[in-house]
């Protein structure tokens, strides 16, 4: 392959184009060096990089290309930041960055040296782990329906565009492991899942969970069975009434007074009213308490068979 033909293909592979400014810079060092700046087949690749800005208790390790870890205490921002700013113990930290500031890292090349304060909003992606810090306040994140907070504790965030959790088999997410957590204190209640989409947590709602909605549908279904007994021998006692009295007629003679009762009516207006108040009448009262105590168990949060979980939240 001719040079010219892989300069295409690195091109079509998705290359960053170089912004004028930055090639104007690239061209001022010279043909032999802007070759070597240009990070092909892995060639160290002149780029915007800040540096960070250190305390005297950090150890740092950073790579070529905008990558570092940092052993220290917590720090979600400047030195005085976090509880390793305010000077507290047992707040050690982790902090693995890619990308420090972004995409706004590409205007720092050139620069003889542009420092920066860790932030967990521009940096591109990191994983942060620390022994106390305030996870949720630091990423400014949406509380959910957690019984508690997430302050002066330890924590590991994940963050960047996109993450994703893979596993060959399979995936647990579990929480009330142990009965203290890492400061000590007692952990009283336990914590569910909070599933936030946009960092919105103002429409939460508990998860259901499907085999109590499966128990829930069946009841329901048995309850409708009931309702179709009950309206069945309803009809079929009023449709013998209605037959009684269609082909039921009598002759007077004195036109304009009223005959006698018709025995056979009688008689079947009287059985009719008995298999309504014991079938239809009697199954309808049933049926009523059936569905309140339908509602109570499935449908209220404290219910024995509820279909709402007491732990996991979405919105």
């Amino acid at each position: 392959m001719t040079e010219s033909n892989w300069n295409k293909s690195v091109s079509k592979s998705g290359r960053n184009e170089i912004q004028p400014s930055v090639k104007e810079r690239l061209e001022s060092l010279g043909k032999d060096s802007t070759i070597r700046a240009q990070g092909i087949v892995g060639d160290p690749l002149t780029e915007g990089v800040p540096t960070l800005i250190p305390t005297n208790s950090e150890k740092v390790i950073e790579g070529s290309n905008n990558t570092s870890i940092v052993f220290g205490r917590d720090r979600p921002s400047t030195r005085l930041s976090g509880y390793g700013g305010a000077g507290h113990t047992q707040a050690g930290s982790i902090d693995i960055v890619v990308g420090r500031w972004g995409f706004q890292a590409r205007s720092f090349i050139g620069e003889e040296r542009a420092y920066v304060n860790p932030s967990f909003e521009h940096d591109a992606a990191r994983i942060y782990i620390s022994q106390k810090t305030d996870i949720d306040r630091n990423f400014r994140l949406a509380g959910g329906n957690q019984l508690t907070d997430s302050d002066g504790k330890s924590a590991i965030a994940l963050k960047a565009d996109g993450v994703r959790i893979i596993a060959r088999e399979g995936i647990k997410l579990v929480t009330r492991t142990d009965v203290r957590n890492s400061q000590g204190g007692t952990i009283d209640g336990v914590e569910g899942v909070s599933m936030i989409a946009g960092d919105d947590d103002s429409n939460m709602h508990p998860m259901v969970l499907g085999n109590q909605v499966a128990d829930m549908g069946r009841a329901l279904a048995d309850q409708v069975g009931a309702l179709n007994g009950i309206v069945d021998s309803l009809l079929s006692a009023q449709m013998l009434m209605n037959a009684e009295v269609s082909h039921h007629f009598h002759f007077s003679p004195f036109y304009g007074l009223s005959t006698t009762p018709s025995p056979p009516v009688q008689a079947r207006g009287a059985k009719t009213s008995a298999d309504h108040l014991q079938n239809a009448k009697a199954g309808l009262v049933t049926q009523k308490q059936n569905i309140e105590k339908l509602k109570t168990n499935y449908l209220c949060v404290t219910g024995a068979r509820a279909i709402f979980s007491r732990y996991h939240y979405l919105n």
